[in-house]
């Protein structure tokens, strides 16, 4: 299937879509602390969303029961809420989905919980550097493959490694669209696939291993760790190529 070329106003409702979900990751930044539980925190954000007139499009995705991913120290992404307190040194992910009027939004971000140890401010700053690293690296013209290698680079030079088997991907009038971004070099050739056009909106989101890329599915059929069992990270965003460069929808409205 061809990647799609959003015009500017169905860009604009993507962007409309997307600051929910900012809106969302930011609330439960500023509501992550001992104490709360991951269901708490899920309900807000569910709450969050649905007063802005939107609906938490993860929520009956594929199964998944809840509005939020909430995955939680050695969970990488897609962990089920649950009724866990968290704790002083915890590291909780939060990834968020949006629909609105038709087009949907996508964002995480890896929160510490109170004080946490310098591996794990590691840990977090990865993702988030990775992330950011690969926007500002996007250019019209650049392939997909190019980025996802670059991608893969930036997080081995901080000393850890991608997961491998999930990836990042198109979003628009689905929750998951064309193409795949993978956060590692696939096929061994970054001149090869697709490339990077402006119009194209997708979502980046680097999930960082410490030891072994390779990912192990737990019994309740979505938190998804290491088989090294170490904690990992994970950060998002959905972008959109505007005059040849990436411009982040995702941000809450006004940052």
């Amino acid at each position: 299937m061809a990647i799609a070329l959003r015009k500017p106003q169905e860009i604009d409702k993507l962007r409309a879509a997307n600051a929910i979900v900012g809106g969302a990751l930011e609330l439960l930044r500023t509501e992550t602390r001992p104490g709360m539980s991951l269901k708490e925190l899920d309900a807000m954000a569910e709450d969050y969303i649905r007063a802005h007139n939107a609906r938490p499009s993860f929520k009956g995705l594929y199964g998944f029961p809840n509005a939020v991913c909430t995955s939680l120290n050695e969970v990488i992404i897609h962990g089920i809420p649950s009724e866990y307190r968290l704790q002083e040194g915890d590291v909780i992910g939060y990834d968020i989905g949006t629909e609105l009027e038709g087009y949907f939004g996508d964002a995480a971000i890896s929160v510490p919980v109170g004080a946490v140890s310098a591996a794990d401010e590691a840990l977090i700053a990865c993702a988030k550097d990775t992330l950011y690293f690969a926007i500002d690296s996007i250019k019209e013209g650049m392939r997909f493959k190019e980025l996802s290698k670059a991608m893969e680079d930036f997080i081995k030079e901080r000393g850890f490694v991608p997961l491998r088997g999930f990836c990042g991907h198109g979003i628009g009038k689905r929750p998951h669209e064309e193409p795949e971004i993978p956060n590692y070099l696939e096929g061994g050739n970054p001149k090869a696939g697709p490339k990077i056009k402006n119009g194209m909106v997708f979502c980046l989101e680097p999930m960082i291993c410490q030891q072994d890329s390779t990912a192990k599915i737990l019994d309740n059929g979505w938190d998804v760790v290491s088989i090294d069992g170490l904690r990992g990270s994970h950060y998002e965003h959905t972008v959109a190529v505007i005059g040849g460069k990436a411009e982040i929808l995702s941000l809450p409205q006004g940052a």
